[in-house]
């Protein structure tokens, strides 16, 4: 079980409603937990009775369309993660669909000591069509990508996304643990480019922290918030927070969905943060800092450009799709330099 409890207080609203998703909480910088928000969900409802229940519930929307599932041994106890010495993953990846999925979670429940099938940001339209339309969050209905994770017991180490993430527990139960994005630095980040599942992730085990390798964790832990998910529950996580998460029933299903508060020409932050290490990390001290000055002035903390004449502004002006893809035709011309 997890070796500390959350220290700071997540707000929550109890029994809530679609008409609790305002503007203004869906670009809240704080995480919310909306106690019932989709509890009148028929899968929802179909998992309280029993998990086979909502298995059958799941089957009658799903099709034979090939997914990746992520299959781990009992020895990690659902613990998907780098092997040992951080040159491989311990679990193995599995092209299946989803009623084989099932099918296999089902078996394990039946095994003491069996393996755990993990399936991971699946998009729902693509394996489940048709169950939106009975199963949805309708403010949320044109977010950008709307995803499933199912398995049996998991836990999937602390990590960020960029778009903004509202988690919505369909059975079993999840826990959340969450820290603000300036903990970077106190959760011992991995590799970059070498995760477990595309974001780069803490090498912590929160179930056994060693906090002689990892003294800093000590603290994170006092920025943390940890939160329980029932069925019908959901957490709004915003975009940069880290969150490690665990399904902790024989059964979990969790249905997200993700959006990004700008325009769909924008590009991704992460592309920015690489061409940094390219670029600039390993200069000398001088022109880093005289980078970072650039930075502040022209991204973090934009200044009035009142002294160029509008027309004359070029990228300086505010992005559009146009700017956007004149943008990206330079990038790529450097580049491929």
């Amino acid at each position: 079980m997890l070796a500390f409890d959350g220290a700071i207080n997540i707000r929550e609203i109890e029994q809530a409603h679609n008409s609790d998703l305002t503007p203004e909480l869906l670009r809240s910088s704080q995480p919310v937990v909306l106690r019932g928000l989709i509890s009148d969900w028929p899968v929802v409802q179909a998992g309280l009775q029993s998990a086979q229940q909502a298995a059958d519930y799941f089957r009658q929307w799903s099709n034979e369309n090939l997914v990746q599932a992520f299959v781990a041994p009992p020895e990690v106890k659902g613990r998907y993660f780098y092997t040992s010495d951080l040159s491989g993953f311990n679990f193995a990846p599995k092209t299946t669909n989803l009623n084989a999925v099932l099918d296999e979670i089902f078996q394990y429940a039946q095994t003491p000591d069996s393996p755990s099938i993990y399936l991971g940001s699946t998009s729902v339209n693509h394996i489940l069509p048709g169950f939106r339309a009975h199963n949805d969050v309708a403010p949320l209905q044109d977010a950008t990508l709307v995803s499933i994770w199912a398995g049996t017991q998991s836990r999937i180490a602390a990590h960020y996304d960029i778009p903004d993430n509202l988690a919505c527990c369909v059975v079993g139960k999840r826990r959340f643990t969450l820290f603000p994005p300036e903990q970077l630095e106190n959760l011992y980040i991995g590799p970059l480019d070498h995760t477990p599942a595309g974001q780069p992730a803490s090498l912590v085990d929160f179930y056994a922290p060693d906090y002689t390798r990892f003294p800093k964790f000590k603290e994170a832990i006092k920025h943390c918030m940890v939160v329980d998910l029932a069925p019908g529950d959901a957490l709004f996580i915003p975009s940069m927070w880290w969150h490690h998460v665990e399904g902790l029933a024989a059964f979990n299903v969790l249905i997200n969905y993700w959006w990004r508060q700008v325009a769909l020409h924008m590009g991704a932050p992460t592309d920015a943060l690489q061409h940094a290490l390219l670029s600039i990390r390993d200069l000398p001290q001088a022109q880093r800092d005289a980078w970072r000055q650039q930075f502040e002035h022209y991204v973090f903390s934009p200044q009035s450009q009142e002294h160029i004449a509008q027309q004359h502004r070029g990228i300086l002006n505010p992005i559009d799709s146009s700017l956007a893809r004149k943008l990206r035709a330079m990038l790529i011309n450097k580049l491929n330099r």
